[in-house]
């Protein structure tokens, strides 16, 4: 029985975005392992045949000697699962496994998992400059295994990192996003009621676009327009670049938006909305809750940035906006708000466009051909 160690930063993200993955793979026959940070997550896991190793992988940084610790400790884990093939997601544990397997005598199959390149490939500040230095030597370094698969989840990442760690086709997929349960995230009419809702769900950092949403709220609330905004998600108070709590409990109690919180059942607050907007300049790969939008049937408006433009067909499942630009999104959302006829157009084609690029089960298998080529299966 192959083993198949997953490196992810936190188990909520793993049991969201890449679960599907692990499962089937039990199916196939191999063996899986994760190593994260847990939360309340590992029960779930080790219920489902999972093994479970604790890495405390911090977000923010926690300066170089626990970096440092956090390597060693990597490195442990990977000798002593011994595993045939590692698959690592996200910016950190995607550097440090490659970091770590260079170290090791019996290297094991690489899997990178791009889920896009962060705030500081996209930001122009001194600070970010020089970070981006230092991660694409880190990048160079940890991709320079011979036996490897690098998931791209856009085109734009994909150069990015082909230049900077000198990549040849063979060794990259483009797989658009995590993909989506068909099922679960089903095509429903839009709700006939006379307030709009527009719903945007993501972490609460700034860069995911949450100060532009509610600009634009308040615009179209001085403009007289019956809308409805609701903010789902809630604060990263671990990351620098959080919105604050006190800041969305003012704009909730304000009546500026309607603030949800985390929810379980974002298909049917999608299901109950008319539009879903993400104005992010974040470093995305492809949104998942722009995946899961486009499953509902609900037209998107969201910014031309890398990933969240390669979730819409511009103008036929959504409109894309220029970012940092919150009248720009209110006019979007207003000419969708004001146009019955376009938002169920749109809609229907989303959903059309979900079936033809984003179902998970199309994902899950892609990823066991990686894992079978990789491992001569």
């Amino acid at each position: 029985m192959k083993k198949i160690l997953f490196v992810v930063n936190v188990d909520w993200f793993f049991v969201s975005h890449r679960l599907p993955i692990a499962v089937e793979a039990i199916k196939s026959g191999y063996e899986i392992h994760i190593a994260c940070c847990f939360t309340d997550k590992k029960n779930q896991l080790i219920e489902l045949g999972i093994n479970v190793h604790e890495i405390d992988f911090s977000r923010s940084g926690n300066g170089l000697i626990n970096e440092l610790k956090t390597l060693v400790k990597l490195k442990k884990v990977i000798k002593n699962v011994n595993p045939d093939l590692v698959h690592a997601i996200t910016i950190k544990p995607v550097i440090y496994s490659g970091l770590v397997i260079r170290t090791l005598k019996n290297k094991p199959a690489l899997v990178a998992a791009i889920s896009g390149l962060g705030y500081v490939f996209s930001a122009h500040t001194y600070r970010a400059k020089l970070t981006k230095m230092l991660v694409s030597v880190l990048y160079r370094f940890a991709l320079s295994h011979r036996i490897k698969a690098i998931i791209f989840q856009n085109k734009s990442d994909e150069s990015i990192l082909t230049d900077v760690a000198k990549l040849i086709p063979q060794q990259k997929t483009l797989i658009r996003g995590s993909g989506a349960d068909l099922n679960q995230y089903s095509f429903k009419e839009e709700p006939d009621c006379s307030t709009i809702r527009i719903s945007m769900a993501c972490r609460l950092l700034k860069e995911k676009g949450v100060y532009e949403f509610i600009d634009a709220a308040k615009i179209l609330r001085d403009k007289g327009i019956n809308v409805d905004f609701q903010l789902i998600g809630s604060p990263d108070p671990e990351n620098p670049n959080s919105v604050l709590d006190s800041e969305v409990q003012h704009w909730h109690k304000s009546g500026v938006i309607n603030a949800l919180g985390n929810r379980d059942d974002v298909h049917q607050i999608f299901a109950d909305s008319h539009i879903v907007t993400l104005p992010s300049y974040y470093g995305e790969g492809v949104p998942k809750v722009l995946i899961e939008a486009a499953a509902c049937g609900r037209p998107i408006v969201t910014t031309d940035n890398p990933g969240c433009r390669d979730a819409v067909i511009p103008s036929e499942t959504g409109l894309l906006i220029p970012v940092r630009d919150a009248p720009a999104l209110a006019g979007a959302i207003q000419q969708l708000v004001e146009n019955k006829a376009i938002r169920i157009k749109m809609g229907a084609k989303a959903r059309l466009f979900a079936e033809q690029e984003f179902d998970v089960r199309s994902v899950v298998d892609k990823h066991l051909n990686i894992y079978s080529d990789l491992l001569g299966n």
